[in-house]
C-alpha cells in the first residue's frame, strides 16, 4: 500500500469538510434571510401603522367636517328665519296699532286693514313668494287640490271654477296648494 502523505486528505475528510462548510453556508443565508425577514416585517408594520394613522386622521376630520357643516346648516337656517321674520315685524306692528286704536271709525279701520294686507302683500312678492290658483286657470293636480267638481258647459275641462284658499309659491317650490272647485 502507498503511504499517505501528510498533507494529503482522504476523500472521507473532504467530504466531511465540504459537507461542514455548506452546513455553515446554509445556516448563514438564513440567518441573513430571517434578518432580511425582520426587516420587511418592521418595514410592513411601519407601513400598516402609518396607514392606520392616516386612516384616524382621515376619520376625524371627517367628522368635524360633519360637525362644523351641521352648525353652518343650523346658522343658515336661524339666519333665514331671522331675516324673514325682520321683513315681518312692521307687518305686525300696525296690526298692534290698529287693535289699539279704539278711537278710529270702521272707514279708517277698513283702510287701515287694506294698507296692512298691501304691504304684507309687497313683502311677500320682495321675498319671491308668488300666488296662483285663480278662477279660469287650467286644474294642475301638482299645485292644486280639488275639493269639488261641478258640470259647467260654459267652463272648459279641468277649468277652475271657484278657488277657496290661494296657492303660494316661490320659484317651482309650491308652499301651499291651491284650494279649488273644478268644472268637468
Amino acid at each position: 500500500m502507498a503511504k499517505k502523505n501528510k498533507d494529503e486528505v482522504a476523500p472521507e475528510e473532504k467530504v466531511c469538510e465540504f459537507n461542514q462548510e455548506v452546513k455553515e453556508q446554509t445556516e448563514r443565508d438564513a440567518q441573513v434571510e430571517q434578518a432580511g425577514q425582520a426587516n420587511e416585517i418592521k418595514e410592513l408594520e411601519d407601513k400598516l401603522a402609518d396607514n392606520n394613522d392616516r386612516l384616524l386622521r382621515l376619520a376625524a376630520e371627517y367628522d368635524n367636517f360633519r360637525k362644523r357643516t351641521q352648525r353652518e346648516k343650523e346658522e343658515l337656517f336661524l339666519s333665514s328665519k331671522v331675516s324673514i321674520i325682520s321683513e315681518l315685524l312692521p307687518v305686525l306692528d300696525n296690526f298692534e296699532r290698529a287693535s289699539q286704536n279704539s278711537e278710529s271709525n270702521a272707514e279708517d279701520y277698513k283702510k287701515g286693514v287694506e294698507m296692512t294686507f298691501n304691504q304684507f302683500a309687497e313683502i311677500m312678492k320682495k321675498l319671491g313668494v308668488e300666488p296662483f290658483g285663480a278662477v279660469g286657470e287650467k286644474f294642475d293636480p301638482n299645485m292644486h287640490n280639488a275639493v269639488m267638481h261641478i258640470q259647467d258647459d260654459n267652463l272648459s275641462e279641468s277649468e277652475i271654477a271657484e278657488v277657496f284658499v290661494k296657492g303660494y309659491k316661490i320659484g317651482d317650490k309650491i308652499i301651499r296648494f291651491a284650494t279649488v272647485k273644478v268644472a268637468n
